[in-house]
């Protein structure tokens, strides 16, 4: 994604502002911040640990049901969870593999993939949770497969980038992406792994009426903390971050003479990834979705199978927001679905415009459920999801990303019911 397409279609609900009305409109101004980390930080190498297992599973069997968690500290690896599937899974190549694509090759990075300690403690899933989930029968492709797990999920859709995503995180992805690709390609050849992002946005809030806009005006503050190799001094790293990574994806025209650096506001920054702190799966799950954005309901995605509601349900969230303001129905779209474990249908759907719909709040439910069905096997079914994808998901967000396997980012079509009347 251009970040200065990003900046150019930022303002275009400006324009789709309903006109001809007396409101009132309230002006105001607030700092939202969103945050992103890289492969290579601690917790994301565990989610991408979890998620090849995953991939290795559904590459052999594709009704696998899969709930695997990773954890790591210096030298060491241990994958650990529930697993039941026809695959052979040979658990060195697959960890040691996924350690190596990240960029842990040496011990003096406190993880090598030659010679970490590998622990696994996999057991076969709960017989009472396959049978209330699966039946009897296996109903492993059926409509009455039920949800995985109880819970809520969200997806959220905004006009504020091209990829209907918020620019916060957008700015603060697309600097942990390029931190990857500075130290891949060799254009810092001092860069390590780890690294973590954070974009601060001024945002202007419009108010009118019971629509509300959101209107980004300028990026005020910039941090990014990135590890590097030892005997690398602080002015180089500022200098070097600040003019091939940060200037190359914060748009001149986002920044002015009061937007704030921070760039290794701690100084040194060799001792990093899992030597430097713990990894665990699942800890990074606002990365992994709108930068706190919209709404979160707490389960995480990686390591997880699609009968896993947490994940494939979200997917679905994000599919049904991101269809319903790509077609031009709402410029801001939040969506939450409920379930319950073993039941198949959704609990409750909730579908919110703040304001910004052109059908109320109610239509736009009515529009989403004439469209779209989200039960596991629905959801499963329409966006393909029983396929080795997920370990590419698990780093760099999962949600307003170009790739053809993220299905849930290609909008559907949207047919609208008849007699809905759009709103004045």
């Amino acid at each position: 994604v251009s970040t200065q397409s990003t900046w150019d279609v930022c303002r275009r609900h400006l324009t789709s502002s309903r006109v001809g009305k007396m409101v009132e409109v309230e002006k105001s101004r607030f700092m939202f911040s969103s945050e992103h980390v890289s492969c290579g930080h601690p917790d994301k190498l565990c989610d991408v640990v979890s998620d090849s297992v995953l991939d290795a599973c559904l590459t052999e069997d594709k009704y696998s049901k899969v709930a695997c968690e990773t954890a790591s500290k210096t030298g060491m690896v241990m994958v650990f969870g529930e697993i039941t599937t026809k695959a052979n899974l040979d658990y060195q190549k697959i960890v040691r593999g996924a350690v190596k694509e990240i960029g842990y090759d040496n011990a003096d990075k406190g993880l090598d993939y030659k010679s970490l300690n590998l622990l696994v403690a996999i057991e076969q899933q709960s017989p009472e949770i396959a049978e209330g989930v699966h039946g009897s029968g296996g109903r492993v492709d059926e409509e009455s497969l039920g949800a995985g797990d109880q819970g809520l999920m969200f997806g959220y859709a905004t006009t504020e980038s091209p990829n209907l995503m918020p620019l916060s995180y957008e700015l603060a992805r697309q600097m942990a992406q390029k931190s990857r690709e500075l130290r891949v390609s060799g254009a810092i050849p001092w860069l390590r792994p780890d690294c973590k992002t954070q974009v601060t946005i001024e945002y202007e809030k419009v108010q009118t009426g019971a629509r509300c806009d959101l209107i980004p005006i300028r990026v005020a503050v910039v941090l990014i903390s990135q590890q590097h190799d030892p005997n690398i001094d602080n002015d180089t790293i500022r200098k070097e971050l600040k003019e091939k990574l940060i200037d190359s994806v914060i748009p001149a025209n986002l920044m002015d003479a009061d937007t704030k650096f921070h760039i290794n506001p701690s100084g040194s920054f060799v001792v990093g990834g899992p030597q430097g702190d713990g990894g665990l799966t699942g800890r990074k799950i606002i990365v992994d979705t709108y930068g706190g954005w919209g709404a979160h309901g707490g389960g995480a995605f990686s390591g997880k199978d699609p009968t896993k509601v947490d994940r494939s349900a979200a997917y679905a969230a994000r599919w049904v927001a991101k269809s319903l303001v790509a077609a031009g129905l709402a410029e801001r779209c939040l969506v939450q679905v409920a379930y319950a474990i073993a039941v198949a249908e959704p609990l409750s759907i909730y579908v919110t415009s703040y304001g910004t719909g052109i059908y109320s709040d109610a239509d736009l439910l009515k529009i989403l459920n004439a469209n779209f069905k989200l039960s596991p096997y629905h959801i499963i079914t329409d966006l393909n999801l029983r396929r080795p994808i997920y370990a590419k998901t698990a780093s760099y967000g999962h949600f307003g990303r170009e790739d053809p396997d993220f299905t849930w980012e290609t909008p559907r079509k949207i047919t609208v019911p008849e007699g809905l009347v759009k709103r004045a």
